[in-house]
Parts: C-alpha cells; structure tokens; sequence
C-alpha cells in the first residue's frame, strides 16, 4: 500500500508553519505574477519564497511553487528571468498548466520536477501517459472524476504520480477554467486575479432606462425581501426543470458547495493514489490546522486498517462551509453525505474565539477573536490532540472577573484546563455552538 503524501495550502508562512504542525507531508504556495492567487499570497518576493522553501526543508518536507497561469505573450517573455532566482532555493516541484512553459522550463532546467496543474484537465489516462512522455513528474488530476476513472488511471499508467483534490471549494466552471470574474469585475481569473464573483451576495436594485436603452439604477438596493421559488425550464429540453430558490441571503445558483471527500480517503490510499490535496490558500490558519488534522487521521486510520471514524465528518462540519458535497467522485451520493437545501455560506458548528498568548499552572491567556463567556462548551485544538472543556469563570489581564470576553482586541483569563497538552503553538480555542454534532 502507498502511503500518500498530504499536501496543505500555504499563503503565508504562518500557514505553512500551522501545516507542518498539524501533519501535512508538504505544501503548496504560489510564483508571484504566475499563480491563480496572486491577490492573497504573502510570498510576493524571493527572499520570502526562500524562507519559505528553506523551512520546511528544515523540517524534513516538501514546498511545492505553483506556476500555473495561462500566459499571454508578455507573460511568457519574462518567465525565465523572474524563475531562474526562484529555483536556486529548491522548489520540490514547479506546479505548471501552460505546455510552453513547460517546454521552456525543461530546455533550461531538465532536472526540476514538474507536476501537472488541475488547471490542465486532465481527465483521462491517455492524457496522463501523454505528460508522462514529457517527463513530467506528477499528474494533479482534475476533479471531475469519479472515483472508479481514477482507479483506472493508476492501473493504466503506473509509473505516474498521482494527485487529487480531497477538501476545498469548488469551481463552477471546469477545472476553475472561469470567465465570470473577468466579465463582471474585469479581473481574469485564468491570471491569478479571481474575485470569486460566483459566490457573492446579489440584491435587485430598481431600475430604469437611459437615453441609450441603458439599465440605470433608481434606487438603492431593496432590503425587503420576500421569499422566491422559481422552476427554470430550458426550451430545447420542455420538462426539464432546474429548482432555483431566493432566501434572504439572496440566490446561489452559481455557486458550488465545498468539496468534503474525507470518507474516501481510505479507498484513495488502497487504490495507490501518491498525494491527496487539500483546497484553501486564500482560508484561514485555523482552517488549515483542522482540515490538516482531519486528513491526516483519515490517512493514518486508512493506513491502520481501521474503519471509517463518521466524527471527522462531524469535525469538518466545525467549518464555514457552503455546504459539503463530494463532488463528482461518485454518482449516487447518500443522503448523510450531503447537505441539499443550504445555499449561503454555513459559519460551521464552531468559531475560534481566541488564542493562547501564555500559560502557567493556573491559567490560560487569551487573545480574544470572537465573544464567549462562561459556560461555553469550548474545545482546544491543538497539534497534539484536541480538548473539550468548559470554564466557570474569567479574568480581565488585571485580575478582576469578567460576565464575557467581549471580543477582538481583548485579553483574558481563564482557569487552566485539565489534562491540557505540553505544546500549546499553533492552538485555537473554539466555542462549540449549542445543538451541533460537535457538541
């Protein structure tokens, strides 16, 4: 049996360090000007990248340097030049689309490692066998395939590396091959500036035309708001209705749910599967310690023998998800895997309310994010394992109590827990919300 690498997104090196943390085998971090996440990547220079690269060498794992936009002619020009200072760190492996840089990249570097970005669709094993002639190390493959379509990929082309998408938000266009953002924000998403236009909020503004026939608005947005029901019917195929539904947080029809593939892992790892991906660069820390954690489980169990442990699809749920689905790795999906009727953003059963700044045998200190109070069921999570506790009390930084830790911006106390783990960097204390699986 393989052991599959887990790879974790990394946008800052604070990402970076909470992976390796939290168990992932490498991560992912995109080449300023030539990434699709050039808006939200804090390693925008080489001395960044460089330390980036150095750590988790020093650490004994792999950075991986996604290259991966769709060049134009200008682009492509001044790749070489701003690539050549990047490879002396060392990059484990350049993450590339394009088949002309590719090429560039071979003629210059034949010795760099070269995996297959998802933004190359590819879907099929002759596709793969391909890219192997090319020299190229690792296929990501996209992900709209099914589970039985990648089985038959590895059995096809055995001598490639492997890699597949587990955990993250999905695109509603074809491998994240989008126009969307482009059309209705001017910021093309194929150059790394997706404004991820398919999941805002949209409300109806009254209108009116202008001299041209021009649509101008007449009012603000309309705040009031009466529940929609619609059947879209397509006229070449009479009968054939799509749902759509309008709450209060608008319409998403546009908008994928999050990929959530968690109890797969152990039929990936079987089948022989080499890396498995986990979606987010531009998510939060804390995201990235718990689906890190999640994961690495799942992969240990799988890797144990051991059956399928149904909590950690409890503990992804502590998530903001846009609900889960697990895409298209299966046709009939069970109805306990997903979640039909949610369309706006879920703020997950749990919310990180703060940090611990410090420690002693009495108390802990927080750096307060969010507000909680006593009685709060609260949970530690924590590289080493994770603790569920709850406090009766609290402390401001001078010693007097607190009714509630207000929110950000806000230091205080309380009692230290039992049974609380050595280690405590990289921990969140979360609140548990009343009612959630979770609690």
């Amino acid at each position: 049996m393989t052991t599959p690498e887990l790879l974790a997104p990394a946008g800052t090196p604070e990402h970076l360090e909470t992976a390796f943390a939290y168990g992932a085998d490498a991560v992912y971090a995109g080449q300023p000007r030539y990434s699709l996440r050039v808006r939200n990547n804090s390693f925008k220079d080489i001395a960044a990248l460089g330390a980036g690269i150095e750590r988790a060498h020093e650490l004994g794992k792999q950075f991986y340097l996604v290259s991966n936009i769709a060049p134009h002619n200008d682009k492509v020009r001044s790749y070489l030049r701003d690539l050549a200072p990047v490879l002396e760190h060392k990059p484990d492996a350049l993450i590339m689309s394009d088949p002309g840089l590719i090429m560039l990249v071979r003629e210059h570097w034949p010795d760099q490692p070269i995996h297959l970005s998802v933004q190359a669709n590819a879907v099929n094993w002759a596709t793969v066998e391909f890219w192997r002639r090319q020299g190229i190390n690792r296929v990501i493959l996209s992900r709209e395939l099914a589970l039985n379509e990648i089985r038959e990929i590895r059995e096809k082309v055995p001598e490639m590396e492997l890699e597949v998408f587990v955990h993250g938000a999905l695109c509603m266009a074809y491998s994240g091959r989008c126009l969307l953002s482009g059309y209705m924000n001017h910021r093309d998403a194929n150059q790394g500036a997706c404004t991820n236009a398919c999941r805002w909020n949209y409300k109806p503004v009254q209108h009116s035309h202008d001299q041209t026939g021009d649509l101008i608005a007449t009012s603000a947005a309309v705040e009031t708001f009466e529940p929609k029901e619609l059947l879209l019917e397509e006229p070449n195929r009479p009968g054939g209705f799509i749902p759509a539904y309008e709450d209060e947080h608008g319409t998403y029809i546009m908008n994928s749910k999050d990929l959530r593939a968690v109890q797969h892992v152990a039929e990936l790892v079987n089948m022989g599967v080499h890396s498995l991906k986990i979606e987010g660069r531009t998510k939060s820390t804390y995201y990235v310690a718990r689906t890190t954690q999640v994961y690495r489980q799942a992969i240990n169990d799988a890797l144990a023998g051991k059956p399928f442990d149904m909590h950690m699809m409890n503990e992804l749920e502590a998530l903001s998800n846009r609900g889960y689905t697990e895409g298209f790795l299966r046709r009939h999906v069970p109805q306990e895997y997903q979640t039909y009727e949610q369309g706006s953003s879920y703020l997950g059963t749990q919310q990180v309310v703060g940090t611990i700044t410090d420690a002693d045998d009495r108390w802990l200190t927080i750096d307060v994010k969010n507000k909680f109070a006593p009685g709060d069921q609260l949970e530690l999570i924590t590289p080493s394992g994770n603790l569920r506790f709850s406090v009766n009390t609290m402390e401001n930084r001078h010693g007097e109590a607190m009714d509630y830790a207000p929110g950000s911006g806000h230091i205080v106390k309380i009692p230290r827990p039992d049974n609380l783990p050595e280690k405590l960097d990289f921990t969140y204390l979360t609140k548990i919300f009343p009612d959630s699986p979770a609690s």
